[in-house]
């Protein structure tokens, strides 16, 4: 009898481990699944009217970067440049897009020499892209997000 309770005092301690509960706090939980987040990638890219039926991601952002790219290219047209030498040039707009769809131009890359043949080149960009349609911001995990964007914009002027 005194085996048995001895083997059913120990059992008794050692098992007192498996009820004991453990505490998971929500901020462990959150930096664990911060640790699995792409952040540079989204569920849906920015976009416009025009773009919205299309299923495909990267379609989605190749029409969503087309149309601006477009956009551009036609103020750009309307624009009647008068330049002394020739221009051959890809000029880099890195644009950010807010969470409630307003576009802002974060920085322009062009070639000096782009840059004393058209002074105003600067201006006229930004001018053309504040003339967008409405844009839809890009969603993350049912969230909006802003992105960010480098578009290449080809000018050649003979």
């Amino acid at each position: 009898m005194s085996r048995f309770l001895l083997l059913f005092l120990l059992i008794l301690f050692t098992s007192c481990d498996y009820f004991e509960k453990q505490k998971v706090y929500s901020e462990d939980l959150l930096e664990e699944e911060l640790k699995t987040f792409n952040w540079n990638e989204v569920d849906i890219y920015p976009t416009f009217k025009s773009c919205d039926s299309i299923t495909l991601k990267s379609d989605s952002k190749r029409c969503f970067q087309n149309t601006l790219i477009m956009h551009v290219n036609q103020f750009l047209e309307q624009q009647n440049l008068v330049v002394s030498n020739d221009i051959n040039d890809t000029i880099r707009l890195k644009i950010v897009i807010n969470k409630q769809g307003v576009l802002e131009v974060a920085s322009i890359s062009l070639k000096e020499e782009t840059r004393q043949e058209i002074p105003e080149l600067d201006s006229l960009l930004r001018q053309s892209l504040k003339m967008v349609p409405k844009i839809f911001p890009a969603i993350k995990r049912r969230q909006q997000v802003t992105t960010a964007f480098e578009l290449p914009i080809i000018v050649t002027i003979n």
